[in-house]
């Protein structure tokens, strides 16, 4: 039998919106442009990807500060990149609509997606590896947190199997610990399932309403996260995060 080589994995960093909560710095440059102790927040979820021996990169960003990235990163050199993809996205969707401009991109490949305000303390390349193995489907990253009602987060299925049975978008009880936290690999799939969805309560096309769609038609998996993970989109969590990167460094090979 000839030797059937792994599907092609690209990846998209989500990098628009207009990082509201972070006002006033974000009067001035975009969210993801803000530092996070030594380095500019988008280089982590770049280093994530490149981590994971993915070299094909999207970034999607958005609002009147998209050209600084271009000044900031360039082709990616620094990170051993030959060339970044850029694409923009017009006002505030939500999450699977920014992904919805990267379909173009991935050109019936699969993506692994990082929310550019996600940083983690070690690699996503096991879940990347065991997505490359799947058939077919999506992959979700859990991370044991203590204030889950902030994230969508499973609850699992009472047989004992360990399996996800749904996600509960920021749950007042929730049924578990385990929050989704902003990294996803998905195949080409996806785009059909965006294309369906109806804009939540916020007026936004919900990434917990992807995975569900995933999760109903029995292709989602999911892996654990090592390490710690936080995001850093308010005040308090671009602290925490710019701590924890001192204290204990992020990305680590």
């Amino acid at each position: 039998m000839p030797h059937m080589s792994a599907p092609t994995l690209k990846g998209v960093i989500l990098a628009g919106g207009l990082g509201t909560r972070l006002s006033p710095l974000t009067k001035i440059t975009n969210k993801h442009l803000l530092p996070v102790y030594d380095r500019p927040m988008i280089y982590y979820p770049i280093q994530t990807l490149v981590n994971a021996g993915i070299k094909d990169i999207l970034i999607v960003t958005g609002g009147n500060h998209a050209g600084e990235f271009l000044r900031l990163l360039g082709n990616g050199a620094e990170f051993g990149l030959k060339h970044i993809n850029y694409t923009y996205q017009e006002g505030e969707g939500g999450i699977a609509d920014a992904l919805r401009l990267a379909e173009h991109f991935a050109a019936g490949d699969r993506v692994c997606v990082v929310l550019g305000d996600n940083l983690i303390q070690g690699n996503v390349r096991a879940a990347a590896e065991a997505f490359r193995q799947q058939k077919s489907g999506a992959r979700i990253l859990l991370k044991d947190v203590d204030d889950p009602q902030r994230f969508g987060v499973a609850r699992f299925a009472e047989d004992g199997s360990g399996r996800v049975a749904e996600i509960i978008e920021k749950p007042t009880d929730p049924p578990s610990s385990s929050a989704v936290i902003g990294i996803y690999f998905y195949d080409s799939w996806v785009f059909d399932i965006i294309r369906t969805l109806k804009p939540s309560r916020r007026n936004e096309l919900e990434i917990t309403d992807v995975n569900n769609a995933y999760l109903r038609a029995g292709l989602l998996e999911h892996s654990m996260l090592d390490g710690w993970w936080t995001d850093a989109g308010t005040f308090e969590s671009l602290h925490r995060a710019s701590n924890l990167v001192q204290q204990t460094g992020a990305n680590c090979l």
